[in-house]
């Protein structure tokens, strides 16, 4: 019987495929003499953290906490990978975790703060402590205007829902904590952030 083409099933397997094939053989040759890869592949992995000091730390994605190792020469990140004593993630990482070099090394990320003022069409830089005074002057400006301490039949409220607060998952969960205590403290409803407390 022959298959749709009219041509006879071949004979070779995927695998003797490989074996005839000069990759196949070259490998072959290579295992038959006894010579191994394996120490090449090692030289080369450490030769870009030969010089590097090694410093455990967290993943800040989310709130797995998975293990990694930062290693850094002269002060500076030159890699970051799994870290494999981790009882988490055993030197895994998931694809975010894999890219967190990028948060500390990245010529494309943002180093200022970046305002557009209303009906603006550009953003411009502003320095943190003129951005942190105008947050905390917007802020209390909704508050005062929308606090509500009891409802009209005299239940006690003392919140506001006009401000939502947002955390984000590179927040560790000891500051969603004093964030979140925080926000409930100035009356605020709505708080959402990775640690969820």
């Amino acid at each position: 019987m022959t298959p749709r083409g009219g041509r006879a099933a071949s004979a070779v397997s995927r695998r003797d495929f490989i074996k005839l094939s000069g990759v196949g053989g070259a490998l072959g040759t290579l295992a038959g003499l006894g010579a191994s890869l394996a120490p090449a592949v090692a030289h080369a992995t450490t030769l870009r953290i030969q010089s590097a000091s090694a410093v455990p730390t967290v993943c800040p994605y989310c709130a797995v906490g998975c293990g990694m190792i930062a290693h850094a020469v002269n002060g500076q990140i030159v890699n970051i990978e799994g870290n494999p004593d981790s009882p988490v993630n055993e030197g895994n990482l998931c694809p975010k975790g894999a890219a967190s070099y990028q948060l500390a090394v990245n010529e494309r990320r943002w180093t200022t703060v970046k305002h557009r003022a209303p009906g603006a069409d550009h953003w411009e830089d502003m320095p943190l402590d003129q951005a942190m005074d105008r947050i905390a002057e917007l802020f209390k400006q909704t508050r005062d205007a929308t606090f509500q301490e009891r409802t009209p039949d005299g239940k006690t409220l003392m919140n506001t829902t006009a401000i939502f607060s947002l955390g984000g998952a590179t927040i560790d969960n000891e500051w969603n904590y004093a964030h979140s205590k925080l926000m409930r403290g100035l009356g605020v409803v709505a708080v959402e952030n990775q640690a969820r407390i």
